[in-house]
């Protein structure tokens, strides 16, 4: 009995040691340390075909990893060369990549499926960029490469996921008809390779394909290299580093290749084609007619009454008047006809240039109606006759006896406002916007004057319409006094509308900036003392803030009163001395390229009563390495935990060497399989300055 007592006991106390284990166990629960974060993308391990691999009848094609994966934007992103009707079926599951064709495969064709930079490890989203694998039909395989990068002409702004394609045969009409016969995507750095060419010379093109069809149309972007282009394979040696098990390394040489060229820089562009149509009409108010185009107007259209008002066939001359902006797509007409104001219901016949379905102008004929019922009209008419049953209005002065005219309460006045605030700049007019159309100014009650200590003298000045609305602003040019105060009044009945309305005194007082308020910017341009171009001050979110133009036989740009801030700066090579940007043309016979831009790699700090001067020199640096990362659109996607580069003043080449989201070279961690092979990013220079 006393045996039994014991083991009893025996199993308590056991059985309380493990829930006093269990418990201290629970009390000091932690994590586990883990090892460094994995920052290597999927590693190829084997596919079914191999790469490379001939005879290959197979439709759906199989690619296993070294880990889980996943895909981003497959369908986007994967494309197959040559270019297929119906995409491939893209899917991962696991470790495991199905791509399965759609189309049939053609005999004696060489394939590469082009996954850029779709692919990522599951648990990371390490992307593996570049990735991509050949396989023929036939008993041999092309192997050739062209390798490049994709630019933004206007901004230098890396092209992502534009599809870059050649023509061995190419025509006039190739372009605009048939679809590429290889082609390839651009990954997040703009760069591409095209793969699996035959001996051969091709001209390349970039079209950001919107509906798929393998060509360009003329309203997607492109990008054409000037010449032909020739692939072929150069013999190097290349140095690997070996690792012994104690940890010492040695240096051993292989014979490689590299595939060439590897430095095409094509530089994407929209030539600005737009169907012409009329968009859209409206009457948005009484006295107000609009009209919008798809595509601006180099002639305007005729516009005709053809019922609701008097006048049938009366022209738009007669009874408004045109305001159009400054591509003319936009046309707005103030009715200025009190009769043709007064209709509430308006047809008009519109003339106009439309495109037709053979792509061509011709004039088409619309009759188009416009409605507008004024919801307080009534309201507005009886209190009209009551006031005229009324009569005039008039207050007495009780210690003049002057007796002073009332206006009806609800009188309607032309409306003037400055256009800026109290604080006018040294360099710019002075700017009056009314609300209405002006149809007379009596100049004799406009003054300007200067506060001279303490007295208002008048100046001479003109008040002229201004270019950039004739109808409703008027500016006065003035060499003003800096620091000094003015003041604009304009007397009561000085200005009248059209509608009759005229205006109630108004007064602007403001202050003009000091000289010392602001900096200057002076770029000497060595080597373009014979080429007329625009530099333009950026703002941080890469806008034009100031821009001057050198002409052809200056060495240098200044561009004065500038406001004290950070800026970076853009140049524009101006072929054809018109002052901005102009597109290109990829058409055979009237071809050209867009007017070359470069960045100026490091920011400006412009602060007050500075004047600031630097030397450019454009093509010190690679067209890819100019623009700064801080203004930078089109940026890489950052790795987990990964930051962006130094601000680029610190670095004197403008970006940070040390940055490297991906491999500069385009060879990051790849077999020969997915070897991207683009060229370094640094080595895209013109050789047209």
């Amino acid at each position: 009995m006393s045996g039994r007592r014991d083991t009893v006991r025996g199993l308590r106390v056991l059985l309380c040691l493990a829930i006093a284990v269990l418990a201290a166990a629970c009390a000091n629960m932690g994590r586990p340390e883990g090892g460094a974060r994995d920052e290597t993308p999927p590693v190829f391990v084997r596919s079914d075909p191999k790469p490379g691999a001939t005879g290959v009848d197979k439709q759906r094609i199989t690619v296993i990893f070294d880990e889980n994966i996943q895909l981003e934007d497959a369908f986007t992103k994967v494309v197959v060369s040559p270019p297929q009707k119906q995409p491939p079926s893209v899917s991962a599951n696991g470790k495991r990549l199905t791509a399965e064709f759609r189309d049939t495969l053609l005999p004696g064709t060489t394939y590469t499926i082009d996954f850029a930079d779709a692919i990522k490890d599951l648990n990371e989203g390490n992307i593996l960029d570049g990735f991509a694998l050949d396989f023929s039909t036939g008993d041999s395989i092309d192997s050739l490469r062209i390798s490049g990068m994709v630019l933004q002409a206007e901004n230098l702004e890396p092209a992502q996921g534009m599809l870059v394609g050649v023509y061995s045969a190419y025509t006039d009409t190739s372009l605009t008809t048939l679809p590429f016969e290889r082609i390839a995507r651009t990954n997040q750095l703009g760069q591409f390779t095209i793969r699996g060419l035959r001996p051969g010379a091709y001209r390349v093109f970039a079209v950001n394909d919107l509906n798929r069809d393998y060509h360009w149309d003329r309203s997607e972007d492109v990008a054409f290299y000037d010449s032909l282009v020739v692939p072929y394979v150069e013999h190097i040696e290349v140095n690997d580093t070996l690792f012994a098990s104690n940890g010492e390394d040695s240096i051993v040489t292989r014979p490689g290749v590299r595939y060439m060229p590897n430095d095409i820089l094509l530089s994407w562009f929209n030539v600005g084609y737009k169907s012409s149509y009329l968009s859209d009409y409206k009457r948005p108010d009484r006295r107000r007619i609009t009209l919008t185009f798809g595509a601006p107007q180099d002639t305007l259209p005729r516009v005709t009454i053809a019922d609701g008002a008097p006048g049938i066939g009366r022209a738009s001359e007669e009874w408004a008047l045109l305001k159009a902006n400054a591509t003319a797509d936009t046309l707005e007409y103030w009715i200025s006809d009190p009769e043709v104001v007064a209709a509430d219901s308006l047809r008009l016949a519109v003339n106009y240039l439309k495109t037709d379905t053979a792509d061509r102008l011709v004039w088409t004929a619309d009759t188009l109606r416009f409605f507008f019922r004024d919801p307080d009209r009534k309201k507005k008419e009886k209190e009209k006759k009551k006031q005229e049953e009324e009569g005039p209005r008039f207050t007495v002065d009780s210690i003049t006896g002057d007796t002073t005219f009332l206006p009806p309460p609800d009188m309607e006045y032309l409306t003037i406002r400055a256009v800026g605030s109290s604080t006018q700049e040294l360099n710019k007019p002075l700017i009056i916007e009314m609300a209405t159309p002006l149809a007379e100014v009596d100049s004799t009650g406009v003054h300007l004057e200067m506060l001279v200590d303490t007295l208002w003298k008048a100046l001479p000045f003109k008040l002229v319409p201004d270019s950039t609305d004739l109808l409703l602003r008027r500016r006065i040019d003035m060499q003003w006094s800096g620091g000094e105060k003015y003041r604009l009044t304009v007397d009561t009945l000085a200005m009248t509308g059209i509608y009759g309305t005229w205006n109630r005194p108004f007064k602007h007082e403001f202050t003009v900036k000091q000289p010392e308020d602001y900096s200057s910017m002076r770029f000497t341009l060595p080597g373009l003392d014979s080429i007329a171009c625009v530099v333009e001050l950026l703002t941080s979110s890469d806008t034009p803030a100031y821009r001057a133009s050198k002409p052809a036989g200056a060495s240098s740009v200044l561009i004065p009163f500038v406001a004290p801030g950070t800026y970076y700066a853009r140049l524009v090579i101006d072929t054809n001395a018109n002052g901005k940007w102009d597109t290109g043309n990829p058409v055979e016979g009237s071809q050209r390229q867009p007017e070359e831009v470069y960045y100026f790699a490091k920011k400006l700090e412009l602060k007050k009563n500075w004047d600031v001067e630097q030397t450019w020199l454009v093509d010190e640096l690679p067209v890819d390495l100019q623009k700064p990362y801080a203004i930078k659109k089109n940026k890489p996607k950052l790795k987990r935990g990964e930051q962006p580069p130094v601000d680029p003043d610190e670095d004197t080449d403008g970006y940070d060497s040390e940055y490297n989201p991906f491999d500069r070279t385009g060879r990051s961690n790849r077999s020969n399989s997915s070897n991207r092979n683009s060229g370094n990013s640094g080595a895209f220079r013109r050789n047209t300055l």
